[in-house]
């Protein structure tokens, strides 16, 4: 796995940036990437950090399972959108979506349900499109 750069490498290049440094000639002077140069002097800028980040997953479960349980049990048929709102946790959509699956649920239409009474729209074997169609003649 890879390692962040070193917190000497990041203050040596956020102290040529101080002087005044071109971006260009910093990444040749520290063998780094001008847009790695450039991220950590926009972090410092934006929020005052200048150390790496956590590498990896955050390993903290934002999703309480027990509570989502509960509330899929209640609202079988809600959307990722309505469960978050019903849990009350800012997370991302694909964070619920994780907590679902881990725990073995899925959304599945219902198969209770009597079938459709809609005839089938397409015959089979058919083509679809424009191009599909046939010429139309004088007789049709």
């Amino acid at each position: 796995m890879a390692t962040p750069y070193s917190q000497d490498l990041r203050d040596r290049v956020l102290r040529a940036y101080d002087r005044g440094t071109k971006t260009k000639q910093i990444a040749e002077t520290f063998n780094v990437s001008p847009s790695w140069a450039r991220r950590v002097k926009q972090r410092r800028r934006e929020t005052g950090e200048t150390s790496h980040r956590r590498m990896g997953s955050p390993g903290v479960t934002i999703v309480d399972r027990q509570q989502l349980a509960a509330l899929v049990s209640k609202h079988p048929d809600a959307t990722l959108a309505e469960l978050r709102t019903g849990l009350g946790v800012e997370c991302a959509l694909s964070t619920l979506c994780q907590a679902l699956r881990q725990m073995g649920l899925s959304f599945k239409k219902k198969r209770s349900m009597r079938r459709s009474r809609i005839a089938q729209t397409l015959r089979r074997g058919g083509r679809i499109g424009v191009h599909g169609r046939k010429a139309r003649t004088q007789n049709d």
